[in-house]
Order: structure tokens, then C-alpha cells, then sequence
């Protein structure tokens, strides 16, 4: 797709005409060419729609409608993007995230003998396979009613891992996409790999966005979701710049020498785990109309977030699940503190910037360096001294705006109603936030009007086998929903 689009024939007909430097395309041809593992992160897949069962084809098409669930709605405006002629033949090109879907509706739709129940609950589960950024996403498959739910959750987040590779197994297969000389997989990596970053440095925003952002198909009305993600695309991108204007004012640019980030942003591809926590209690108490309302639950809920938020920096670096380390010519404020003069006061922000550079210990004869902005001096001062940047425990905390500062005149969690809404009217003053986005927060309330209850291999296996792997995993779940006491060994 890179190769065969306008923007990459723009870019190289600029060059030939002498507008624009050679060096403007040497990234991105240095992405293309320098592949030996064959990986194409985030990248889509395609295949012949004759090998969809009819039940596959008809969820397709549902999920091409502008409006899903309207029978009479016309086509999304980009469809085409879907389904492409290939050889005289109806292609289907999806994102690995939609496969999933695509590879559970086909593996229930092959066969006639299946237990109303099983079909009943693999139906229940398509809604749990919703992605909205870039990687696939898994949203929980039943609700845990226990305490404490530790081991309950583990156990539900190990089914959802092994259900996401049967279906990925299952459509290399069924699909023939391993004969089409392509192979799915899924890689639960909570970081944005390397490459993805290389090339989101040498695309432009919208490129970059149109290659990667997704299409958002299974959603009720897919094309505006896709676009409040583009929006949030736009914002990240839009904070990025800006924060180097908040490191100058904090004294940490003494000087013009900075990398200038770039206006397209990777870490809306950043994996976590979000655990939602509900009392039924609390619950009962709000939908009763007694005494107990939406204020009394916002007061509650933000003094909850502000202890939490008080202990949660001890635990970071002895529980992480994102450790990371950069390199000597990413050590440059402005890409290392990420998204932190944002959510930290100047005394902070400085504070932190120069223990970090004690820590590291990218001394030259006793003196702390940092980069000095050209890449290629960058790296030859990296090898000629050894200095090897430094490790970050949990580097989402610094690529991904995780909990924004709040205003003087606008506290985020002063236990008023509203607080979240006008904070981020305020940040859109100062070029930050923007306030469609819904308020970026390590441990977020969830207000009772808007929470809602959920229904809660070896890849040298035939197309078959797998299939039949899919029907036992979907009856057990069926099972362990409906008869609590039953486990896996019920289904032999």
C-alpha cells in the first residue's frame, strides 16, 4: 500500500524536481527495504471472500453499512478500502483487529450441528472483540463476581488469550492465507514496536493515519467513531508540540537546540489492561432513587482516585509490564519526558529532569550529556563514549498522556459534578487537550448513567480442527456462564 500510493509518488516527484532533499524518503525506504523477519506491524491482511462462510459475508456486509444495524443504510464511504477486485475476484483486506471477528463468525457458521447454546454464546462474544485504536482489543468476555478477583481475572484474561490465537490460527487456515503467503499473529507487546515508530517518523500525520488508525467497523456508526479517533490522532500530536514550548518556559531548553516532534503520534498503539471495578451496592442504591445520587457517587469516586493516585507511583518499577529502554539519541528532553510537561508542575518537571540525568550516568569525564540534536553526531558520541541512554520501568507512563494536570481554576477531582468537563475546556484554551476527547486518567470514575452491565493451537492444525477447537472453547464458556460449578473438563 505504501508503494503503490500517492503520497509516496508526490514525495518522489518532489525529489526528482529538486524541491525536496533526498533525505526526506531515505527512512522510509531504508522501512521498506530492510525487513529480513517479514514483519509488517499493525498491518492488514487479504484474502479471497469466497472463502467466507455465509454467515461471515453477511456480518461483512452489516459492518459496511454506514449505519450497522439499519438494513436500508447505503455503504460506509470507504468500503472500497474493504473489498477489492483481485484477478477477476472479490478480495476481502481487513486489519488483524476485524479477523478476529470475521474468524469467530465463520467457525460458528460452519456447521449446522451446533447446540443452539454454543451459537448463542459465540454470538455474545463477537461484541467482545471491539478495537478502536490500532492493535486488536479484547473486551471482557463474562463479569467476575467474586472477592478478591485476582485469580478470577487472571484466569479470564488467560481464556481471552486463548481464544484470540485460535482464532488467528483458524483464519491462516480457513482463510488460505498461509498459502497466500501471508500469517497472522497477535503479540501481546504492551510497547509500540520499533519499526512503527521509525515509520511514523518518515510518513506524514494523514498518511500515517489513514494507513494505521482503524476503520472501526464493527461500531454502530463506524465512519464517525473512525473519526473521533483521527481526532485524538490529531490532539496527541497536536500536545506533543507543545510541550516543547512548556519546556522552554520551564527552563529546561536553555537554548533553540530541540528536535522538533513531529505532528503525527504513536501511542494510540500502546497495549494496557483496563479493570473495571463495581460495587452492586452502590449500584442498587442509584438506580433506587434514595438518597444516594450522582453527587454523593462523583465526591465518593474522586477521593477514591486520590488515594489510589497518592500510592500508585510506589508500585511503578516493582510491578511493570512496559519496561523499555532508549537509546542515547532518544535522551533528549523533549522526547524522553514524552507527554510529562503536561501532567507535571515546572518545580516537578525539573526536579525529575535532573536526577534522570544523574541516573543514567551518561557522563563524559564526569559530566552529565545529553544528545546534541543531529543524529548522526548523536550516535557517534554514543559509541565513541559508550553511553547507553537508560532504562524506564514502565515507559507508557511517559508515551501515552496517562493523567493530565489540572488547571488552577479547573481541579479535575474536587468531587463536583462537571469538574472533568471544564478542565478540558480550560486545556483546549492552552492548546492540550481537546474536549470531545473523553479526560485521559490513571483510575477514572465511571458515572452510573453511562456504566453499562455486560452479558457477561498448533498452527499446523487443518481449518477443521481448529474449528472444532473454537466450538469447545465456545461451550465451555457457555458452561462455566450458566453452570458455575462446571469447568473445562466437563467438555472431555
Amino acid at each position: 500500500m505504501i508503494e503503490r500510493s500517492r503520497y509516496l509518488a508526490n514525495v518522489q516527484k518532489r525529489i526528482r524536481a529538486g524541491e525536496t532533499p533526498q533525505s526526506q524518503i531515505r527512512g522510509l525506504e531504508e522501512y521498506l527495504s530492510d525487513n529480513p523477519e517479514g514483519v509488517w506491524e499493525n498491518s492488514w491482511v487479504r484474502f479471497p471472500k469466497a472463502l467466507l462462510e455465509r454467515s461471515a459475508c453477511r456480518m461483512l456486509h452489516e459492518d459496511l453499512r454506514a449505519e450497522r444495524t439499519n438494513p436500508d443504510s447505503p455503504r460506509r464511504g470507504d468500503a472500497g478500502r474493504f473489498i477489492l477486485e483481485t484477478d477477476g475476484r472479490e478480495a476481502v483486506r481487513v486489519p488483524i483487529s476485524y479477523l478476529l471477528n470475521l474468524a469467530l463468525v465463520d467457525a460458528l457458521g460452519g456447521n449446522s450441528t451446533l447446540p443452539p447454546q454454543v451459537e448463542a454464546t459465540g454470538q455474545a462474544m463477537l461484541t467482545r472483540f471491539l478495537n478502536d485504536n490500532t492493535s486488536p482489543e479484547t473486551l471482557s468476555l463474562h463479569v467476575v463476581r467474586c472477592a478478591p478477583p485476582g485469580r478470577e481475572l487472571a484466569r479470564e484474561t488467560a481464556k481471552r488469550f486463548l481464544l484470540s490465537h485460535l482464532l488467528v490460527a483458524y483464519a491462516n487456515e480457513k482463510f488460505g492465507l498461509r498459502r497466500g503467503g501471508q500469517q497472522a499473529m497477535v503479540f501481546f507487546s504492551p510497547n509500540t514496536p520499533q519499526r512503527q515508530k521509525l515509520l511514523n517518523r518518515t510518513l506524514s500525520d494523514n498518511f500515517y493515519r489513514e494507513l494505521f488508525i482503524s476503520p472501526c467497523l464493527p461500531w454502530e456508526d463506524g465512519e464517525a467513531k473512525q473519526q473521533y479517533m483521527v481526532l485524538c490522532h490529531q490532539a496527541l500530536g497536536r500536545s506533543h508540540l507543545n510541550a516543547v514550548a512548556k519546556l522552554c518556559d520551564a527552563g529546561i531548553l536553555l537554548n533553540n537546540l530541540a528536535l522538533l516532534p513531529r505532528g503525527s503520534d504513536t501511542s494510540l498503539a500502546n497495549n494496557g489492561t483496563h479493570v473495571s471495578l463495581g460495587s452492586r451496592k452502590l449500584g442498587a442504591l442509584l438506580a433506587s432513587g434514595s438518597a444516594f445520587d450522582a453527587a454523593h457517587e462523583k465526591h465518593l469516586g474522586d477521593l477514591v482516585i486520590k488515594v489510589v493516585e497518592h500510592f500508585l507511583p510506589l508500585f511503578v518499577g516493582t510491578y511493570s509490564a512496559a519496561p523499555y529502554r532508549l537509546a542515547f539519541h532518544d535522551f533528549h528532553p523533549e522526547r524522553a519526558l514524552g507527554f510529562l510537561p503536561h501532567e507535571l508542575d515546572y518545580t516537578h518537571l525539573r526536579m525529575i529532569w535532573r536526577r534522570w540525568k544523574k541516573k543514567a550516568r551518561n557522563r563524559v569525564l564526569g559530566r552529565p550529556l545529553t544528545p546534541f540534536g543531529p543524529p548522526w553526531l548523536d550516535r557517534a558520541a554514543s559509541a565513541l563514549f559508550r553511553l547507553r541512554g537508560d532504562f524506564v520501568p514502565d515507559f507508557r507512563l511517559m508515551d501515552y498522556p496517562v493523567a493530565l494536570m489540572s488547571t488552577d481554576e479547573s481541579p479535575a477531582l474536587d468531587g463536583r459534578l462537571g469538574n472533568g468537563e471544564r478542565l478540558k475546556r480550560d486545556l483546549e484554551e492552552l492548546g492540550v487537550f481537546d474536549p470531545r476527547m473523553s479526560l485521559y486518567l490513571p483510575v477514572k470514575l465511571r458515572e452510573h448513567l453511562l456504566r453499562s452491565r455486560g452479558d457477561l493451537a498448533d498452527e499446523r492444525l487443518t481449518a477443521e480442527e481448529l474449528r472444532r477447537l473454537v466450538h469447545v472453547f465456545v461451550w465451555a464458556e457457555h458452561l462455566e456462564q450458566n453452570a458455575p460449578a462446571a469447568r473445562l473438563e466437563a467438555v472431555g
